[in-house]
């Protein structure tokens, strides 16, 4: 399902929803950790396994992200720690990468994949071209001042998808269609016409607001509106 009420206010309403995120610890678990372990991963400081378990690769890799931005170096990831990663307040910074050897602090192939495991999460069974229109409305996110900037943050942006927050993200593996669908999305292809939100409406929807967007199109068994 990939809508989120909470954007409808704008990105005032987003920044809101950022500023409650808690604060992670050694023994933390769950979408929050995955995050960060995703966000310090790309950024060159985490190698470990993106699993959503505060450990101690965990720990040490905030710790090293602490100490070179200038932040206290305790090794929790609150209030402080969440905005230098660029997730705390809606607000970009510009944070400085490890410099390491080895892992390079952006990779393409991650994105790729990220955006294969959502859609092969959110869209499994659906045509090759309803698998496209998910990632691209993930893309279309990534543009829209309503949402984060970056691909893994409006993946992991709170209740925005449910497989995300259920974890079926972690637990499905792409097959060739969702990969060919996320490779195509990331090179600009979009069937949607840049729609933001997409739901399938022949299942029980909690949100009552997510009908008062303006429906598009309608791809296989979603339908997908701005």
């Amino acid at each position: 399902m990939g809508f989120n009420p909470g954007t409808g206010g704008g990105s005032g309403t987003v920044s809101a929803q950022a500023q409650g995120r808690p604060t992670l610890y050694w023994g933390s678990r769950g979408a929050n950790v995955r995050l960060v372990q995703w966000k310090l991963q790309e950024w060159g400081y985490y190698r470990g396994a993106i699993d959503g378990i505060f450990g101690n690769a965990t720990a040490q890799a905030v710790r090293q992200f602490q100490a070179r931005n200038g932040l206290r170096v305790d090794g929790l990831v609150g209030p402080a720690t969440w905005r230098a990663l660029g997730l705390g307040t809606g607000q970009t910074t510009t944070p400085r990468t490890q410099q390491v050897t080895y892992r390079a602090p952006v990779s393409t192939n991650n994105d790729l994949n990220l955006l294969a495991r959502v859609i092969a999460a959110e869209a499994e069974g659906e045509p090759y071209k309803g698998q496209a229109a998910v990632g691209a409305v993930i893309m279309n996110r990534v543009r829209s001042p309503q949402f984060p900037n970056s691909l893994s943050g409006v993946i992991y942006q709170p209740h925005a998808f449910e497989s995300v927050t259920n974890g079926l993200i972690w637990r499905r593996t792409p097959d060739q269609t969702a990969i060919s669908a996320a490779r195509d999305a990331l090179n600009g292809y979009d069937p949607t016409y840049g729609c933001l939100f997409f739901w399938n409406p022949s299942k029980p929807i909690s949100s009552k607001w997510i009908w008062s967007r303006p429906i598009v199109t309608q791809i296989g068994s979603h339908v997908f509106a701005r």
